[in-house]
């Protein structure tokens, strides 16, 4: 891409969405910036390709519903071709009787679904729904406010009175539902809303998503709450596939980038920050080029950029310490199937809107237990926890003629294990025969496989842990403690180091927020500076 020599004002380590965004506001804001991306192509863990011959799919990261409508608008992605199909309904759960439970597709539908499980659910929901909408409004004010930052002087104390402000308004009933969803386990809070074992799985599955935990595990509530602060099309909480896969989102970002004047250099993997004298003044590439800059900004995870681009003895001891203790690792494990036919689930058989929702195997939180508690007996769950979505049902490109591609995204996976081939292969075929044991056929229409385990998607994508958060989005890893207390401002710990990635508030997803939310402040300092 971009081959400029001059020294840039800034160096941006990743170039994944977020990176992405924050070189892109910053060129524009008159900087010169370079993008160090180690893989061949731009993207991160947003990226589309070819993982069968004639099959494309988005590798990692597969749906779209948190990319800020600011971003969206700032970029010029919709100009771009931009275009988002809305799942007809959000989920399809097929259940281990022979039914199933179809969640979306309009309020007065999924009552009449609930009805058939408990009148009582079907009552609750519209107040549920409420209740998640106001509470999912404040994440929309803060997501693009960074957090107050304890130590940071006027500048802390501003923002802090003025979120303060913001969160004083808020009536006592969002209150309590706040701390509630920050606090409590998801069975627990769904328990006060509703008894039907479907119905509680059908919300809780979004607690365990990315997150290697129990339905049971105290604040487990607010990954849950995580996943609905988006939207799609202006429709809020929705979910949907972006034409052309993920990818498509990454490569008319990078256009809007080189657009500004951002040089973006691929396959340039970093494998040092140069420190002198307490600041960040460079990095080294594997190659063994040094770079020089004012200014580095990391788009990798805080465990990766501090646990092995940065020597610690350069860091400042305390950070060190807690930086050690900073949680990362995922259950995830992701596949993508090339088809030669849609599978078909004995509970709904033929093709219809269910194979266009999220098709989420996980019928209890009971089952959702389970799985956790297994991974850590035997390394992965028996009996996973699995998403599958079609792409190909919406996106004709993915995929050749009368054929489709599947995503898998699938729980509970040790992130600790070291996953040999052996142990990728086996539990592989474990999702698949979860998937057969509903839609019979399934195994036998898979024309080829893409397999990433936690250990995968570390080694392809630099996701410490397999982690899709680039950290635990538990109580003391988010907002103003994330990554650490003290540095939630996407400041680091030395001179002239930024961090613009998902461990930075508001966390995972592609969201583009973090790389909105760090720029701001690179400007903010700029300006400072120039004063």
């Amino acid at each position: 891409m971009g081959s400029s020599d001059t020294q840039p004002d800034a160096i941006i380590i990743g170039g994944g969405h977020n990176g992405l965004t924050s070189a892109f506001y910053l060129a524009r804001a008159g900087m010169k910036v370079r993008v160090l991306e180690a893989r061949p192509v731009v993207g991160g863990a947003a990226v589309t390709q070819e993982f069968h011959p004639g099959f494309r799919n988005s590798v990692a990261s597969y749906t779209v519903s948190l990319l800020q409508p600011r971003v969206i608008a700032d970029m010029g992605l919709v100009q771009r071709g931009y275009r988002v199909i809305e799942r007809p309904v959000s989920n399809f759960l097929p259940l281990p009787n022979g039914d199933y439970l179809i969640l979306g597709g309009g309020l007065e539908r999924t009552q009449a679904e609930f009805a058939r499980f408990s009148k009582r659910d079907a009552e609750a929901l519209p107040a549920y729904y409420a209740m998640l909408d106001r509470v999912a409004d404040v994440l929309r004010d803060l997501a693009l406010r960074p957090p107050p930052n304890i130590g940071s002087g006027i500048a802390g104390l501003v923002e802090a009175l003025t979120t303060g402000r913001l969160l004083s308004r808020l009536s006592r009933e969002v209150q309590r539902d706040m701390l509630e969803l920050f606090t409590k386990s998801a069975r627990e809070f769904l328990a006060q809303w509703f008894e039907s074992a479907p119905v509680q799985a059908a919300f809780g599955f979004d607690a365990v998503v990315g997150n290697y935990a129990s339905p049971d595990t105290p604040g487990s509530a607010y990954v849950l709450l995580h996943h609905v602060f988006g939207e799609v099309n202006g429709n809020k909480g929705s979910w949907g596939h972006v034409l052309g896969g993920m990818g498509s989102i990454t490569r008319m970002m990078a256009e809007a980038c080189e657009e500004q004047g951002v040089d973006i250099r691929l396959n340039s993997p970093v494998e040092q920050v140069l420190v002198e004298g307490g600041r960040a003044v460079g990095v080294r590439l594997a190659s063994g080029e040094a770079m020089r800059a004012a200014r580095i900004v990391a788009n990798v995870g805080p465990k990766l950029l501090y646990g092995r681009l940065i020597d610690e003895t350069a860091l400042p001891e305390d950070f060190a310490r807690r930086m050690r203790g900073y949680v990362a690792g995922s259950g995830s494990f992701r596949m993508n199937v090339a088809l030669g036919r849609l599978p078909d689930f004995t509970c709904l058989p033929g093709d219809g809107e269910h194979l266009r929702a999220g098709i989420v195997i996980a019928p209890s939180l009971d089952y959702m237990d389970r799985a956790f508690t297994d991974a850590k007996l035997h390394g992965w769950s028996r009996e996973p926890i699995v998403e599958m979505l079609i792409p190909s049902q919406v996106d004709d490109s993915l995929a050749p003629a009368g054929h489709h591609v599947a995503s898998l995204f699938c729980q509970q996976f040790d992130p600790a294990l070291e996953w040999t081939d052996a142990q990728e292969a086996a539990a592989a075929n474990t999702i698949i025969e979860t998937v057969e044991a509903h839609a019979p056929g399934f195994r036998a229409s898979i024309l080829g496989r893409q397999v990433l385990s936690p250990k995968g998607l570390e080694r392809t994508f630099g996701l410490v842990g397999g982690d899709i958060f680039h950290g635990r989005m538990s109580l003391d890893q988010l907002w103003a403690a994330r990554p650490i207390l003290g540095h939630a401002d996407y400041r680091g710990p030395l001179k002239g180091l930024y961090m613009c990635g998902s461990g930075t508030h508001p966390g995972g997803g592609v969201t583009g927020a973090p790389g909105h939310n760090a720029a701001r402040a690179i400007l903010t300092d700029r300006r400072w500076r120039r004063t």
